[in-house]
């Protein structure tokens, strides 16, 4: 087995390395180790929206990355470290999660803290979850991948990934909230992130008992995991685009009256509006929901759309701020 050494922190780039590693790097097996600067990471099938609290993570400057295996959302920050094996498998070997993360359970008991897996695909201690993992299998090969949370900001953890209370209808896999640690006050022996790195990656070895290399990229990965970040893991299409067909619905009250917005969303694009309230109108409606069909569903598209629609002819009273903020805050 190869092990990767990977200095990056940029999520849109260490996904997209995963992906170089086994798509395009075939017939080796390896092992990744590496972290995120402030990121929630979304399941393949997940909606993209209903998964994150956008104005907390547009506020901390918190990126938003959809990766290729399916699961629940996570936080990552640089007190989180994430492994990812990549393996050649056939597709029996699918959703066998355990066989992966007994090697990080081991190696966590090596260090003095006792951990299990549990459920479908977490690792805990004392009934807290601390890792969560998941799989893609692409032809002859199986990525599997998961997070350590070793010492981040759990409080950040808990606000990224809290959506207000709207309502949203989606098709897309919804995330299980459970309660969640760091290893890092379970270590008798302190140790910095840097540090249980490298015990992490001697352990899991010498768990798995067999001999690795160490790879290096090349500037050719490089310029090709760069372009392929760019093309795909940093693309609006990719990241809210995908995210599957939903509807939403945003109700607020203004000097004007009540503002009802009812929406459905497909392929990341308004597919029908609805406008509804006690308010006065100006004219037909219908003339003004129709305007927004076929138009992304992102805050400063929508607030570039608006300045052409002289909101105030349809709608006594109303400014563009007044249904920016009933769409988005």
């Amino acid at each position: 087995m190869i092990y990767v050494k990977n200095y990056s922190n940029n999520p849109h780039f260490n996904l997209a390395l995963e992906e170089y590693f086994l798509k395009s790097l075939r017939g080796e097996e390896y092992f990744i180790l590496w972290q995120n600067e402030p990121a929630i990471i979304i399941g393949r099938n997940q909606n993209a929206l209903e998964e994150i609290n956008k104005a907390y993570v547009e506020e901390n400057n918190i990126k938003v990355v959809r990766r290729l295996s399916g699961g629940g959302a996570v936080y990552h920050d640089l007190g989180n470290l994430n492994f990812t094996f990549i393996v050649n498998a056939d597709r029996s070997n699918t959703n066998n999660f355990k066989k992966f993360t007994d090697s990080i359970v081991s190696s966590l008991e090596k260090i003095g803290v006792k951990a299990e897996f549990t459920g479908r695909n977490d690792i805990t201690i004392d009934c807290k979850k601390f890792s969560g993992n998941s799989q893609y299998y692409f032809k002859d090969r199986l990525l599997h991948h998961g997070t350590i949370l070793f010492n981040s900001d759990l409080s950040v953890v808990q606000s990224a990934l809290q959506v207000k209370m709207e309502k949203i209808e989606s098709k897309g896999i919804k995330s299980v909230r459970s309660r969640v640690t760091n290893v890092y006050p379970y270590l008798k022996k302190k140790v910095s992130v840097d540090e249980f790195k490298e015990i992490l990656i001697h352990s899991i070895f010498e768990y798995k008992g067999i001999p690795y290399t160490e790879y290096e990229l090349k500037q050719s990965d490089v310029d090709e995991i760069q372009r392929l970040a760019d093309e795909r893991y940093a693309t609006w299409s990719w990241t809210y685009g995908e995210s599957p067909e939903f509807n939403i619905e945003k109700s607020k009250r203004y000097p004007f009256g009540q503002l009802n917005i009812k929406l459905n969303v497909k392929d990341g694009k308004i597919k029908t509006m609805g406008i509804y309230g006690d308010f006065f109108a100006n004219k037909d409606l219908l003339n003004l929901q129709e305007a927004f069909v076929g138009i992304k569903f992102e805050e400063e598209i929508l607030r570039d759309a608006i300045k052409v629609l002289e909101l105030q002819e349809y709608i006594q009273g109303i400014t563009s701020e007044d249904f920016i903020d009933c769409m988005f805050h």
